[in-house]
């Protein structure tokens, strides 16, 4: 972790606060106190130190309702601080897979995303089995959570699920070498058997990793 999360005796409390950031998404300083159980001051010195050291930053929210106040302020990571969160390793990464492009080619690459990808199917079936309460997609996101993606699923009517990762431990990596997120998706149409759309990426700059899953009632037939 880098310093400016774990410098300080309050270090253990702001990486809390920044992770549940990360785990949770954009979030303003009531939902974090009350999510951390933070006074409010609290919360305010936790949040100005982040902002200063640029993890987070805020983002203004849409009005919706008027005369009813200025809408609370939602603080989400920077760039920077996703970086703080399991990303040491990125350069060597890189310099691993461009090695193996040089050397074994575009195959290569794809089938080493693919082996990656593995923990995918790997876990499904156990995870689904362990936890009969849970939808394909909410196992998927269990499964994605324990490897460090921080996900979740949101249902929409009509439309199905979406699976969002508001982090991922590999998306430098992915920048580079989109395989990785490819093999991905490819893995979680396999384990649910229809097809699914990969919406956006962290790797291509967007704030959170949202695959959309249709009905199953929808795509069969």
């Amino acid at each position: 972790m880098d310093q400016s999360l774990t410098a300080g005796s309050d270090a253990p409390t702001r990486e809390r606060v920044a992770r549940s950031i990360l785990e949770n998404g954009a979030s303003t300083a009531a939902a974090l106190g009350e999510r951390l159980a933070l006074t409010p001051a609290a919360v305010r010195r936790h949040l100005d130190h982040l902002l200063a050291d640029g993890a987070i930053e805020v983002r203004e929210p849409r009005a919706t309702v008027r005369g009813r106040g200025r809408p609370a302020k939602l603080f989400i990571l920077t760039e920077n601080g996703r970086d703080q969160f399991d990303q040491q390793y990125d350069d060597l990464a890189v310099q691993a897979l461009r090695f193996l492009a040089e050397t074994g080619g575009e195959d290569a690459v794809k089938l080493f995303a693919e082996r990656r990808a593995g923990f995918i199917e790997e876990r499904f079936a156990d995870v689904a089995a362990a936890n009969p309460e849970l939808s394909p997609a909410e196992v998927l996101a269990a499964i994605f959570t324990g490897e460090g993606y921080a996900a979740s699923v949101t249902r929409l009517p009509v439309v199905g699920d979406q699976l969002c990762q508001q982090h991922c431990p590999v998306s430098h990596v992915a920048h580079e070498f989109p395989q990785l997120c490819e093999a991905e998706t490819e893995a979680i149409s396999r384990v649910l058997g229809s097809h699914v759309q990969r919406l956006a990426t962290i790797a291509h700059g967007d704030g959170v990793c949202t695959t959309c899953i249709p009905n199953q009632e929808r795509s069969i037939g």
